[in-house]
């Protein structure tokens, strides 16, 4: 009944209506499930009005059984097929989720890269569609067209219980209209209020250390409170206004039964109404009306999801598509940084200017500079998480953009600033929460000097690390994270701040993986302060507002830079010609910044 297709990124725009679309056989099934459902409810007034002018009029008993027998038997299919009908709509809902929850999450990780702030709302809308379209709340729009049937045989036993059955059925369709214009606001204001709410409590959850240790905790708590309550007011506007509604819905659907009752009784008395097609009109309006009534009930949960699919649907059209790319052959590690640029999203100064440089295998180029200097924005750039506003940024001579960035990951090894782990083991982080070998997951471990460090956990390599890794030391989680940068062999190494929070024993430790790395042939990027950042580089980079000061070898940029320290002002023109590969090419373009320092000091 489902058509079966993965979904791939480029097809996010449509996932939505294609998910939908996806669905139609399943949903003509479940339309035509119930309208045997309500063909099946027919059974009763068909019953009471045989039992009413037949059985009892003739007191046939063998008329009785038969009847009671194919009512009975109606009313059992009727509640087998209720059944499938609600057990499709739930694996409806669950194959939706399914098919959409792997690209939501995926733009939300690509929209967190560009400021985006939604987090994993898009998930919770998507779980908010989902109990719609499993639960009952989508029942009563295939229930609905029946109405009009209902009506219908209410008017062929007698044209004046159809009228009453139609007016009835009119006001209550009526009533369901007021309630979403009187709801619909305070429910929107409530829905957003709520994701505020929660995104503010999962901040301070997150930061707790800090709150805590600053005494920020009240601050924090009524600043939720202030969110939370607009939230609790916004929803209890609603369900006061939805719960007036309600209960004049149920009162009147009670004072037309009464009514039908009332009628019929007068009709049979004037003889032109049968004692057994009164009881039948009595319930075919309760049948006619219960999903009017239904609608009324469940419109805060339509409500909600009508909220949660508008918000997708943009979600769905805000990231554009990543284009499927050709997949390259592994990389060499050659990397080369062509005059690139960078201005943040929705930010009007560069925080690159031009700059260049270039990284063979086997080198390890460290980048120093002052706060603010746009060393982690490089680091950013070189890994592919963001795209250079201009210039280029090759691969072995392939530009960032032009690979597949689920292959491209495999070969580049990053250790952010800000270390982030997972909940879950130490194995399960190294290996990136992949299913590597035990083989290669040590040998990572082993390469990064975090072997021994991870044996003397409680539980070694099966050690649960609890959420980013909550459980460890700050050094821990660097040795970890650096671990999994160098799992599986990459061939391109960018390292931000790495020993920010290592000791003595994890410097060394750091400069032997360094080294082994280097050996290996891997392409790196350190940045860092410390002397020991640069005692293991071939090159340096400095960094000054963004731009190139110095570039070359180390032996010969090292003097210049104690000359020139990276706090004074930036030289008024900085030379900006691409790096060559060669060492000797890369000392010519050192000394060109330098030259030109000397000229403006």
């Amino acid at each position: 009944m489902i058509r079966n297709r993965t979904n791939s990124p480029s097809d996010a725009p449509n996932a939505l209506s294609d998910a939908l679309r996806a669905c139609r056989t399943s949903f003509v099934v479940v339309g035509l499930f119930s309208l045997v459902i309500n063909a099946m409810m027919l059974a009763m007034p068909i019953y009471m009005l045989q039992v009413y002018d037949r059985v009892l009029t003739t007191g046939r008993i063998e008329t009785l059984i038969m009847l009671s027998a194919m009512a009975a038997t109606a009313l059992v299919i009727m509640g087998a097929i209720d059944a499938l009908r609600s057990a499709i709509m739930v694996r409806l809902g669950r194959w939706i989720n399914a098919r959409l929850a792997p690209i939501f999450l995926t733009l939300s990780v690509r929209g967190r890269l560009l400021g985006d702030e939604a987090g994993a709302q898009p998930l919770r809308d998507l779980s908010v569609l989902q109990n719609f379209v499993g639960g009952s709340g989508l029942t009563f729009l295939f229930d609905a067209p029946m109405v009009p049937l209902f009506v219908a045989l209410c008017w062929l036993l007698h044209p004046d219980i159809g009228i009453l059955a139609l007016g009835a059925a009119l006001l209550l369709f009526s009533f369901s209209i007021v309630n979403d214009r009187l709801t619909r606001k305070p429910l929107l204001e409530a829905n957003v209020g709520q994701i505020r709410a929660v995104a503010q409590a999962e901040a301070a959850i997150r930061n707790a250390e800090v709150v805590r240790a600053m005494g920020m905790l009240p601050a924090m708590v009524e600043r939720w409170r202030i969110v939370n309550d607009r939230t609790l007011e916004a929803t209890q506007t609603a369900s006061a206004r939805s719960g007036v509604i309600l209960g004049i819905t149920k009162a009147t659907r009670l004072l037309v039964q009464i009514a039908v009752l009332g009628l019929g009784a007068l009709l049979v008395i004037q003889t032109s109404l049968t004692a057994g097609s009164m009881i039948a009109c009595s319930i075919l309006i309760g049948r006619a009306l219960a999903p009017v009534e239904q609608a009324v009930t469940a419109w805060k949960v339509f409500i909600a999801a009508r909220i949660a699919y508008g918000r997708l649907k943009s979600r769905l059209l805000t990231l554009p598509p990543e284009a499927q790319r050709t997949r390259l052959p592994a990389p060499c590690g050659n990397l080369t940084v062509e005059a690139v640029s960078f201005v943040p999203p929705g930010g009007s100064q560069a925080a690159l200017r031009q700059v260049s440089l270039a990284v063979e295998p086997g080198e390890a180029v460290a980048v120093v500079g002052p706060s603010a200097a746009g060393k982690s924005t490089l680091c950013r750039l070189l890994v592919g998480l963001v795209q250079p506003s201009s210039g280029k940024i090759r691969l072995d001579g392939a530009e960032l953009g032009h690979w597949d960035l689920d292959q491209l990951g495999r070969f580049i090894g990053y250790l952010p600033q800000d270390v982030e782990l997972f909940a879950g083991t130490v194995r399960d982080n190294i290996a990136r929460m992949g299913k590597g070998s035990d083989e290669d997951v040590v040998e990572a471990a082993q390469l990064a000097h975090a072997h021994d460090m991870i044996l003397h956990l409680a539980e070694g390599y099966d050690t649960q690390i609890g959420d980013a890794g909550a459980k460890l030391s700050g050094g821990q989680r660097q040795r970890i994270g650096l671990a999994r940068a160098v799992y599986g062999d990459p061939r391109l190494i960018v390292l931000d701040e790495p020993n920010a929070n290592l000791d003595q024993v994890g410097e060394a430790a750091l400069a032997g993986a360094v080294d082994e790395l280097k050996r290996r042939g891997a392409a790196m990027v350190i940045v860092g302060h410390r002397p020991s950042t640069l005692a293991n580089a071939d090159k340096i980079l400095v960094l000054k507002d963004g731009r190139a000061e110095l570039f070359g070898p180390r032996d010969e940029v090292l003097p210049r830079l104690r000359k020139v320290p990276v706090t004074t002002t930036a030289p008024a023109s900085v030379p900006q010609a691409a790096p060559t590969a060669s060492d000797a090419s890369a000392s010519q373009q050192a000394r060109q910044p330098v030259a030109a320092s000397a000229t403006q000091e």
